[in-house]
């Protein structure tokens, strides 16, 4: 029979559990909210800036920019990894995990070189559980990334596109749809032509439409307005891909301690059922042992 003082202790614990995991609850659904609005807001302008880039360069005649050109032979790849600082977000980290192992393998397996750059802590401890060397790993995006620390970083991937250390970059992230959808996904961000065919998908091109095909004046000229509007579009694409991992993150770890404050919740009603059975077994016990006494002296 379990021991009522140990039931007490038990029940005591879950609930200060509880405390915590309602707490953080409540702090994930704050920095959710704030997550969101950021994500939203950035969605419509990233994608209209890739759609006109990618527009821009089908009318610019033979003007093209070197982010936007495809090399025949993959030499070299980078991969960032976005993932998490903290744990306690359910499958979160692992599911990003798991997207980007098969991309390295592959990788591997084809005797392609590449460059992998984390961000976050717990894929920075995964790869080194994995023993799957890491060039650069970052820790300080958080929940609320900044675009300044996002342009330092797509800064450097285009100078290492451009002078051809690299061939492709890749991005393995969550990638956000709505609050109830999100999925890992590993996106090719450059050469940024991969990013102009996804976004063509999304937004039927004016002569797709029906109406009359757009006609563009470059002034001064098409290579100076592309030379400053295609290096904006991937850092933006860039950005918006920390944005869609924070608010992911933000929705996951609520899901998770939603769940956790729930099931603490079922413990405790478990434990105090046990507890009161095993009480009112021991009075019963008692009753009976007085009864029993009672009946001795007679």
């Amino acid at each position: 029979m379990p021991n009522l003082r140990s039931l007490v202790r038990r029940r005591k614990a879950i609930r200060n559990i509880r405390k915590i995991t309602k707490t953080m609850e409540l702090i994930a659904t704050a920095r959710f909210k704030k997550a969101f609005d950021r994500a939203t807001e950035a969605d419509a302008y990233t994608r209209k800036i890739a759609e006109l880039a990618a527009d821009l360069s089908k009318n610019a005649g033979e003007v093209s920019h070197p982010l936007l050109a495809a090399r025949p032979v993959v030499k070299k790849v980078l991969v960032l990894v976005i993932t998490a600082n903290r744990g306690l977000c359910g499958g979160y980290n692992g599911s990003i995990l798991r997207e980007a192992m098969p991309k390295i393998r592959a990788l591997r397996e084809a005797g392609t070189a590449f460059d992998l750059d984390v961000s976050g802590k717990r894929g920075i401890a995964y790869f080194k559980f994995q023993q799957v060397p890491t060039t650069n790993s970052y820790t300080n995006f958080e929940d609320k990334p900044k675009f300044e620390d996002v342009d330092a970083l797509a800064s450097r991937y285009i100078d290492l596109f451009v002078s051809g250390q690299v061939d492709q970059v890749i991005v393995v992230y969550q990638k956000f749809i709505t609050a109830a959808k999100q999925y890992p996904i590993a996106e090719t961000l450059l050469p940024l032509s991969s990013v102009a065919v996804e976004t063509t998908k999304k937004a039927a091109l004016p002569e797709q439409a029906g109406g009359a095909a757009v006609g563009y004046e470059f002034f001064p000229g098409a290579a100076e307005i592309l030379g400053e509007l295609v290096p904006v579009a991937f850092k933006v694409r860039l950005f918006k891909a920390f944005l869609d991992a924070a608010v992911s993150e933000q929705i996951a770890r609520r899901v998770a301690m939603k769940a956790a404050t729930e099931n603490a919740g079922d413990l405790i009603k478990g434990v105090t059922r046990l507890y009161n059975r095993t009480r009112q077994a021991n009075i019963t016990k008692e009753i009976s042992e007085l009864i029993a006494g009672s009946e001795a002296l007679k």
